[in-house]
């Protein structure tokens, strides 16, 4: 009796997520670093030098959908572990520098976390054909940017959703027809 592989559908996608993510979390917390200051650690590990503070920002926020005062305590636990430094001479020791850059620290913490998810990574991609692989790197690249348009839209304020009750952030409600209550 042969499986008929699943159709790709958000449950799919989202298992193989957690999956993928749940390895590398493990991986990190042998490091002491967190999946969130990975993913800023690598921007700026990636970057050309010092990097604007609000790139990094945008570059978490946009990776993770997180709100951006979170992404700010990442890297000010990234500045406290001096992984990444503020750039700059006599105030290198604000965190509220406009720039920042990685230090040899975390060069050598990603450096060393990504070595280790490396044979993972290479083990889990083992025998899938490269075709299968552009096939599912284009989907999916179509599925995020659908899915951050449809977010996009979503959190453009004010929009009650349908049949349901919306509180504004003034504290009012938006009853079903739109008008408030």
């Amino acid at each position: 009796m042969t499986t008929t592989p699943p159709l790709v559908d958000p449950r799919v996608i989202a298992l193989a997520h957690y999956a993928g993510r749940a390895l590398l979390e493990n991986v990190l917390a042998r490091h002491g670093i967190t999946f969130q200051q990975s993913v800023a650690l690598r921007l700026a590990a990636l970057a050309d030098g010092p990097v604007a503070r609000e790139r990094l920002v945008e570059g978490v926020t946009g990776a993770l959908k997180i709100g951006a005062s979170e992404v700010h305590g990442v890297l000010d636990q990234l500045i406290t572990a001096r992984l990444l430094t503020p750039d700059g001479a006599p105030e290198s020791a604000s965190t509220t520098s406009s720039h920042l850059r990685i230090t040899d620290a975390g060069r050598e913490l990603y450096t060393t976390t990504s070595g280790a998810t490396a044979p993972v990574t290479a083990r889990i991609y083992d025998g899938i054909p490269a075709q299968d692989l552009a096939v599912t790197g284009r989907v999916l690249s179509l599925i995020t940017e659908r899915a951050d348009a449809e977010l996009a839209a979503l959190t453009r304020w004010p929009r009650p959703l349908s049949g349901r009750r919306n509180i504004r952030p003034t504290g009012s409600v938006v009853g079903r027809e739109g008008g408030t209550e």
